[in-house]
């Protein structure tokens, strides 16, 4: 049979591994896929000299990949929205099918994508896109598909991750944190995606999809970043039994879905809330199956390249099937997707952690103990720390009851508005993430 030929645009980290992986495990892609997958022609702007392309065809211009009849399946590597958009489009119009690890092109623009994929009889896979080397979206596309999922929660930015392992076990600040992870390579020279929770939004859109069977709405989502933790906080979280992950939760309720990304408070003894470093992991709660956690790494050349070669031979494996007995792209029918709606953040139902600092002074643990009892929270632990004989403060640590985020909302500025508090409250909230 005639070889599968396949053109990759972008020739960076994750591009040149996909080649290398394509041709060190030529002939094991080949006894899975039934014939031949060869790599024809690429398209990079620039040279990668840690990779050789041999007598492989490459481009400066990518669109000639899409244009080029000798092409089967465009892989889309080069990132960005506006030219990755343009480019997946033109190949879907021209009766390619597409690969991509692009999370930010796929949550803002899938439900267009997916469409014109739908209307043209194309695949469009995404799999490193999420989690990177982890088969997160074929585990939750096809391996759950028995399952009403109940919610998904992960560590899905490695970035993150790191930063907040250094500031546990090395005590160091947030800043530091960042800058080591800078000097490792880790983190860009603008960190404001991975630190401030954009690069998970885009993942978690992708999840809520796949889980609960909604079109991609990344826009809903409430976002929250990890620039604001101090060492101390992830120090008194330890004193209770918890770690900080910056996770991102979607959940369905009876009232809709939750879509957030944020600092979390996780029991320690939770499988999650040992993954450290650069590592992801995901755990998606099913109604038959239970929990079920997915952990490995969320990035690196060929880790994501592991994931890319896979979409290969799965589009590969399809070429011949018709279009309507392929396996949907965001796991459900797309005439059967759910207009669940997805609930504000006032909405979210969860437990807290506050700090508040406080003039060390009788009365005041009861003033803010009242404050919250009339909003209807309870207290579940406290922690009260002394203030050294030099100041007149104390800090106050509170682990609450699960509430409404925005009754949550107005104790808060309730406890603001006191005489004695000094500063703002910070607030972070907790999922226990029980089986």
């Amino acid at each position: 049979m005639d070889p599968i030929r396949v053109g990759i645009c972008g020739f960076g980290t994750v591009g040149s591994g996909t080649f290398r992986v394509l041709e060190r495990n030529r002939a094991d892609i080949a006894a899975r896929v039934g014939r031949d997958v060869i790599v024809t022609h690429i398209g990079a702007r620039r040279d990668n000299p840690r990779c050789s392309t041999g007598d492989t065809r490459v481009s400066r211009d990518l669109f000639e990949v899409v244009r080029d009849p000798d092409v089967d399946i465009v892989v889309e590597l080069i990132g960005g929205c506006d030219t990755a958009r343009s480019l997946v489009l033109e190949a879907i119009a021209a009766g390619k099918h597409v690969i991509t690890a692009n999370k930010a092109l796929i949550a803002q623009h899938g439900n267009e994508i997916f469409a014109a994929a739908s209307a043209r009889g194309v695949s469009v896979a995404f799999e490193a896109a999420v989690g990177g080397g982890i088969p997160i979206i074929k585990a939750i596309r096809e391996g759950l598909a028995a399952n009403h999922i109940e919610w998904v929660a992960g560590i899905i930015n490695g970035t993150g991750n790191y930063i907040l392992s250094e500031m546990r076990e090395r005590g160091r600040s947030f800043a530091a944190a960042l800058a080591e992870a800078q000097a490792l390579g880790y983190a860009e020279a603008d960190p404001t995606f991975d630190v401030e929770g954009i690069d998970a939004a885009h993942k978690l859109a992708i999840l809520a999809s796949l889980a609960f069977g909604i079109p991609l709405q990344f826009d809903r989502i409430y976002c929250e970043g990890i620039s604001g933790l101090s060492s101390e906080d992830i120090a008194y979280a330890e004193e209770l039994g918890y770690r900080i992950k910056h996770l991102g939760i979607c959940r369905r309720t009876p009232t809709g879905i939750e879509l957030r990304v944020h600092p979390t408070l996780i029991p320690d003894d939770r499988l999650i809330a040992n993954v450290n470093g650069v590592m992801n992991a995901i755990l998606v709660r099913g109604d038959a199956v239970g929990p079920t956690l997915y952990y490995g790494p969320g990035a690196g050349s060929e880790p994501t390249a592991s994931a890319v070669v896979a979409d290969i031979v799965d589009v590969a494996r399809t070429l011949t099937a018709d279009p309507e007995h392929r396996v949907p792209h965001l796991a459900f029918q797309a005439d059967r997707l759910s207009s669940e709606p997805v609930l504000p953040i006032e909405s979210v139902r969860t437990s807290y952690y506050l700090r508040v600092t406080v003039l060390d002074q009788p009365g005041v643990l009861w003033r803010i103990a009242q404050i919250l009892s009339d909003a209807g929270i309870s207290i579940e632990a406290l922690i009260q720390k002394e203030a050294p004989e030099d100041q007149d403060t104390a800090t106050m640590i509170l682990l609450t009851s699960v509430t409404e985020e925005r009754r949550m909302i107005d104790a808060i500025r309730a406890i603001e508005a006191q005489d004695a508090t000094r500063g703002p409250v910070r607030r972070i909230r907790m999922e226990k993430l029980d089986g």
